[in-house]
């Protein structure tokens, strides 16, 4: 049986069982075709928690949805896996153990520049991958991309001699990201080291970062770079992509870059947005305005 099959089964006993409202009935499978659709798994009989947490780092960092509209998508999530097991369709439920997001926003884990670098460093560049793993590292430390930005960096967006990248951010929007020599060094390294020898596909030709088929990199795959290369370190703060991002820009704050310059490099619409994602103090934002505005 593949998902629609269970999905159907599942709103007849929403609506006979539970006797649940049609809209809510519809918000319950809404929110659960999200999950399918960012999955890709054939059937909810193959899903991981694994594939779960991935999913709700995908909700809280690419799509920015708030931490009540993730826990409710986790509910509608929780509930399907719950029908399955009580009906004896699966014998294990993948989401028993995910716990639901604090409804008061939680700001992700920063690391500090010696941890980056120890992460850096323990990418093996004797292994098939290492030069890329470690350019992927780089990248995303030194330019503050979201990962989709990451796996959808292309060959022509990279403008050394002029010291920056191209990103296509959400919206498609297009922001230019300066970039310092370590990212040069790394990426260069990778392209004459590893990329330039893979079969590439025809279709991902222009794209940077590949995997061993010579094909685009999905976000799955630098999760689970980042994660193996955490516990190898033994760190033992919880990680993904979304952390280098945090990093880059709370380690800007820190040393005095302007708020604003912050905003433009990680491509957010609004500043405030920024101010809440750079987790900027009132100590700050008070020091600021002491020390710019005229009538302080």
């Amino acid at each position: 049986m593949i998902w629609a099959d269970y999905l159907t089964s599942y709103k007849n006993f929403l609506k006979l069982e539970k006797s649940l409202s049609a809209n809510t009935i519809e918000a319950y499978m809404k929110d659960i075709q999200k999950f399918i659709d960012y999955s890709k798994t054939e059937s909810p009989l193959y899903v991981t928690p694994a594939d779960i947490r991935e999913f709700l780092d995908f909700i809280n960092e690419e799509l920015a949805l708030n931490t009540h509209s993730q826990a409710r998508i986790l509910s509608g999530i929780k509930s399907f896996f719950k029908y399955l097991v009580i009906h004896d369709i699966l014998e294990h439920d993948p989401s028993e153990m995910i716990e639901t997001p604090q409804l008061n926003r939680k700001l992700p884990t920063v690391l500090s520049p010696e941890e980056v670098n120890e992460l850096i460093e323990a990418v093996n560049l004797d292994s098939e991958t290492g030069y890329r793993n470690r350019a992927i590292l780089e990248t995303l430390y030194g330019c503050g991309l979201r990962v989709s930005e990451l796996v959808d960096l292309r060959l022509t967006d990279l403008h050394f001699d002029e010291s920056y990248i191209r990103i296509k951010g959400k919206g498609n929007k297009e922001r230019l990201v300066p970039i310092g020599r370590y990212v040069k060094d790394a990426i260069t390294l990778y392209v004459h080291n590893y990329r330039n020898t893979l079969d590439i596909n025809h279709k991902d030709e222009n794209i940077l970062f590949l995997n061993r088929r010579g094909k685009k990199m999905t976000r799955v795959m630098v999760f689970t770079i980042i994660k193996d290369l955490a516990a190898k370190i033994g760190l033992k703060k919880t990680i993904s992509p979304h952390t280098f991002r945090h990093s880059f820009a709370t380690q800007l704050i820190d040393a005095g870059a302007d708020l604003k310059a912050i905003q433009e490099m990680l491509g957010h619409t609004s500043i405030t947005t920024t101010e809440i994602y750079t987790h900027i103090d009132r100590e700050y934002l008070r020091d600021t305005i002491m020390r710019f505005h005229p009538r302080s």
